[in-house]
């Protein structure tokens, strides 16, 4: 059947996969089912509770919870009825959440639990109108979201007529979706992505993936972001069963628990397990750790494209026996497909899990472009690590004087919402869509994106250097954990380094070195002269220019909840450089007089 709007999908499911599991969450301590019928019923009785409370076509009703299958009812139901899901991430400050809700206007507004009703709900009364904030769990003195749903069951046979005729009125193009950017650069922008814009694009995510229905695939981005939305979407195209992780620090037991085919992911959640893996590796002792890191040094050496040597393929076989197919046990024993976006992958993290066994499927595309804009395929010719693959079916890139990716197709945004100034700023003339992206087209297909515009810095000197390629470079040491480049109109490039501190403690102790807490540990002249180590092998090989000449230890982690990191834990780099003003100006101090 053809699929041209969002909830086409539940036709689909009903048609073709209707006795199976649709979404799995884990609630008291044992996972809950929901299936197609459920899945249905619920959606179409939300949808008519709205109607009968009187919401119309075209009105926004935000979501601010953390994954569950709940919310697929509410975006189905949304859909339906003609109206706009505005998804709020539930890490979001009191700040921006009241920004999001003024400026879109927002009619309704469902919050998931106790704590976020505790840190949200004061700006929520301040803007809604009465009766008009729900909760998905319980919350004493709040409405539950279920009012709605029974409302709807209530007047079913008087309002179905109506949620029919608002069904058929929608056409590919009406708005579906409010996505607010992350902010990673300014002010958030509200992103309108219509049906067609999402549908064509986890059509095409669905060809790339080509996911069976008898896989589970477990949800680890939040579905609030359009990469989680994405996944979400091509996952149930496909008939699969959907476990949601429980938060990011179970992901590992859930993946032991429910042995799953697939899962999403950022750079960063990869990068986390790789370090996790490389940690025990360390620990281990004699010919169990000659044997690990050769199994590495092997695996970074691995091609996909068939064309490892015999006598590679021989090693290969002993390294997957002996160490990748224990990585893969960890993480459920089934992983066959990782999707990854958001961020600029490390070429080691994607070739190590590709030979351990688990193809992980790099993609690039923003919030604007729904969000693919290029993807690797599972096999070659259109594959080639490294790279964020060939484009989509009817997607369009070219790459402008100044090194910018643009970009046409049915998955690029309509537009900013009520903000046309911003949307004219970012189309030109022939209605080409700016990224703000720099890349360069290798091998006439493979995009490689080497840094966002607006990032890339000049020094005194008239130099550009390009922060993103060097931060994740420097991240391939094991004992740095995050990296912020920095040194606009300056005579050289500095960084803020946060290390690895569990890695960094356990080198630490085996110098025979007391332990000390973290501001201590990054000031000792033994850690500073390790990490200038670190910095000098980098440096070597590179113009001069690039390279890192003064860098500073912080004893901070950085998270989303402090605010160093956006939603999808890149770097916020104007937060960065005002939260370390004073480090950075001393890091400047003698060069600026001289």
């Amino acid at each position: 059947m053809e699929i041209t709007r969002t909830f086409d999908l539940l036709d689909r499911l009903q048609k073709d996969f209707n006795d199976s599991d649709v979404f799995v969450s884990k609630v008291d301590g044992r996972w809950k089912h929901f299936s197609t019928s459920d899945y249905v019923e619920y959606s179409h009785r939300f949808s008519l509770g709205l109607l009968a409370m009187g919401l119309n076509k075209g009105d926004r009703v935000a979501t601010v919870t953390t994954n569950r299958p709940e919310w697929n009812f509410v975006d189905m139901g949304l859909a339906m009825a003609g109206m706009i899901h505005v998804p709020v991430f539930p890490t979001i400050s009191h700040r921006e959440f009241g920004h999001i809700l003024r400026h879109a206007g927002v009619s309704l507004l469902i919050i998931g639990d106790q704590m976020l009703m505790n840190k949200l709900g004061p700006v929520s009364t301040s803007i809604l109108p009465p009766g008009r904030i729900f909760t998905f769990n319980q919350v004493s003195g709040e409405r539950c979201w279920t009012e709605i749903v029974d409302l709807g069951q209530s007047r079913s046979k008087e309002l179905s007529p109506l949620l029919e005729f608002r069904k058929k009125e929608i056409q590919p193009e009406t708005p579906a979706v409010l996505i607010f950017t992350s902010g990673t650069t300014g002010p958030s922008k509200g992103v309108v992505l219509s049906h067609r814009n999402l549908v064509a694009n986890f059509l095409a995510a669905a060809d790339v993936f080509r996911l069976k229905p008898e896989y589970n695939y477990l949800s680890i981005l939040p579905l609030c972001h359009v990469g989680g939305r994405l996944g979400n979407y091509q996952t149930q195209y496909c008939g699969c069963t959907i476990y949601y992780a429980e938060s990011m620090g179970t992901i590992a037991e859930n993946m032991r628990e429910i042995r799953p085919e697939g899962f999403d992911a950022v750079p960063r959640i990869l990068e986390k397990i790789f370090n996790t893996i490389l940690q025990k590796g360390n620990k281990l002792k004699g010919i169990k750790r000659g044997i690990f890191f050769w199994s590495i040094a092997l695996g970074l050496k691995f091609s996909p494209d068939g064309r490892n040597p015999w006598h590679y393929r021989i090693r290969h076989r002993l390294a997957d026996r002996l160490v990748f197919s224990k990585w893969r046990e960890a993480i459920g024993g089934k992983i066959k497909l990782v999707g990854c976006g958001g961020a600029a992958l490390q070429p080691r993290v994607e070739r190590i899990f590709w030979a351990a066994g688990v193809r992980v499927i790099n993609m690039y595309g923003l919030t604007e472009t729904s969000p693919i804009i290029t993807i690797n395929r599972q096999e070659h010719p259109d594959l080639l690590l490294g790279s964020v693959g060939c484009v989509i079916s009817d997607v369009e890139i070219k790459i402008a004087p100044d090194g910018e990716i643009l970009c046409k197709g049915p998955n690029v945004m309509p537009g900013y919402y009520n903000d046309p100034d911003a949307t004219k700023n970012v189309f030109d003339d022939e209605g080409w869509f700016h990224t703000g992206d720099i890349g360069v087209i290798v091998k006439e297909k493979f995009l490689m994106v080497t840094d966002r515009k607006k990032e890339v810095f000049k020094l005194a000197n008239g130099k550009f250097v390009s922060p993103q390629e060097i931060e994740n470079r420097l991240k391939e040491s094991d004992f740095i954990d995050q990296v912020f480049v920095f040194g606009e109109g300056e005579k050289f490039a500095s960084a803020l380094i946060t290390p690895n501190f569990q890695l960094l403690g356990e080198w630490f102790a085996s110098r025979g070195c007391k332990n000390q807490d973290q501001a201590s540990m990054i000031g000792h002249p033994l850690v500073l002269g390790h990490y200038q180590e670190i910095i000098a092998k980098f440096n070597k090989g590179i113009e001069d220019y690039q390279q890192i000449k003064r860098f500073q230890l912080v004893k901070d982690e950085w998270t989303t909840q402090a605010g160093e990191l956006s939603h999808t834990l890149k770097l916020r780099r104007k937060f960065l450089e005002v939260k370390y003003r004073n480090v950075i100006d001393q890091i400047y101090s003698v060069s600026r007089t001289i």
